[in-house]
């Protein structure tokens, strides 16, 4: 598949994923009368949002606009602190190893509490 132009480009979290793969594999469904086979690509993302989602869309939503408050903060960061959930100090570390900037211990008291709200 050749891209030739990029119309939207939003972030978005794995559970928010999950539920526009779902749709487009009910909208497919709704299509044809008959059972269609889901293609190789459609199904192994699929398989792989059910795994790995732990929240669902509206609260990891939320999460990330909450988390989007808090200083230091930037959007990429704020989906993958959502996504993964970290649940102790030293993984929200290694999220934030590449930023060019270090957490004081307040602001991963402040992150680790959001994220245990939603846990």
């Amino acid at each position: 598949m050749i891209v030739k132009d990029v119309i939207n480009e939003e972030l978005i979290t794995l559970p928010e994923v999950k539920d526009l793969l779902i749709h487009q594999r009910e909208k497919r469904k709704q299509e044809t009368a008959e059972e269609i086979e889901l293609g190789y690509e459609l199904r192994k993302a699929i398989a792989h949002v059910e795994i790995f989602s732990k929240l669902d869309a509206k609260q990891s939503r939320e999460l990330v606009d909450r988390l989007l408050e808090l200083e230091k903060m930037k959007p990429e960061i704020a989906v993958r602190i959502a996504d993964i959930l970290p649940l102790s100090n030293d993984e929200i570390r290694s999220i934030y190893a590449k930023e060019r900037y270090t957490l004081t211990e307040e602001e991963l008291k402040q992150i680790l509490d959001l994220v245990l709200q939603y846990t």
